[in-house]
């Protein structure tokens, strides 16, 4: 980490959520490079500044990502410095690396390559199930599915809520009799790793997030069984992705640290821009929230559901002001 002569290095770091906060939809938010190249040491106490990016989104591989988030913010933004929604997922496919399991979301065949360079060695997508044909492809009613992983927003809800319908109800077996009722321990593991329901695009209004599709299949379950189906709930704001993202954030000041002293150090200031998943989450872990006002959240609708330590216009302000009260030694209530 570079440091400026007669100053010490600031003790803080910064996770930065992408959309609404350094971009919306297919535009950078303007302030958004001034305030990474504040952080990347532009700045008059010559502070690299480590931080990485935590997304619900996803649909495509963390070096795709990276590269077009490099292009678009004008700092070099690596594989090591993003979570995406399902980035979490690499941490179990040691479990799953030999078992056959079900992948849902995303455009055409890339989730599947995403999953496998995960580790995951057996992937199918209910495109693979809508094209089965036992004389020239996979018997999918031989081949038991152990868990299904909703990566991203599926395009076709019609079709992914029947197949996971299929799966579980034939407990794994697609195109066998239903054996599942739902009053017996879960056939098949069922994750959903972005619970938003709403998130924020170029449109003038919130669009329907991965929230809203598990929201349908659990109806659609419920109205069928009588019960709702046990799930795993990845993405902000539960815990398990903050701690994903904390381990992140250790390894990348590491990177940029030659002393082990700055973990002890660290104060941890997450910059959001949706009240109900970013700022509960960051409260939840510990962190300092910095609500931004260019996403979800709109402050002419009154408070925000979850209390976050400032609210900033946006990701500039967030980052001035944390950096002044880090020069400052001032406690951050």
């Amino acid at each position: 980490m570079e440091r400026s002569t007669g100053n010490a290095q600031p003790s803080l770091a910064f996770a930065f959520d992408i959309d609404g906060v350094l971009i919306r939809g297919a535009s950078v938010i303007p302030e958004a490079k001034r305030a990474l190249a504040i952080l990347e040491g532009a700045n008059e106490m010559n502070w690299k500044i480590p931080y990485i990016l935590i997304t619900n989104g996803g649909g495509v591989s963390e070096t795709e990502r990276c590269h077009k988030l490099t292009n678009e913010l004008g700092v070099n933004i690596t594989p090591s410095m993003l979570v995406q929604a399902h980035t979490i997922l690499r941490d179990h496919s040691r479990e799953y690396a030999d078992q056959d399991v079900l992948v849902l979301g995303g455009r055409r065949n890339g989730l599947r390559q995403v999953a496998e360079s995960y580790g995951f060695k057996h992937v199918w997508t209910p495109l693979d199930i809508k094209a089965w044909d036992p004389q020239y492809v996979t018997d999918f009613s031989s081949k038991r599915i152990s868990a299904a992983f909703i990566f991203h927003d599926p395009r076709n809800w019609a079709l992914d809520i029947q197949i996971l319908l299929d799966v579980i109800r034939s407990r794994g077996f697609v195109g066998k009799v239903y054996t599942y009722d739902g009053t017996e321990p879960p056939p098949v593991r069922l994750v959903f790793c972005n619970p938003d329901l709403l998130w924020r695009s170029e449109f003038p209004v919130s669009r329907l997030g991965q929230g809203a599709f598990r929201e349908a299949f659990q109806a659609v379950y419920k109205s069928l069984t009588g019960v709702t189906y046990p799930i795993v709930q990845y993405g902000k704001p539960t815990k398990p992705t903050y701690d994903f993202a904390e381990r992140m954030l250790r390894q990348r000041i590491l990177e940029l640290v030659v002393y082990l002293l700055a973990l002890m150090l660290i104060s941890l200031r997450c910059t959001p821009d949706n009240p109900e998943s970013d700022i509960a989450g960051a409260n939840g872990a510990g962190w300092h929230s910095i609500l931004v006002r260019t996403g979800v959240y709109e402050g002419g609708r009154g408070s925000p559901t979850h209390k976050p330590t400032y609210i900033a216009d946006n990701v500039l302000e967030a980052v001035q002001w944390a950096i002044q009260r880090e020069r400052e030694g001032a406690v951050v209530p």
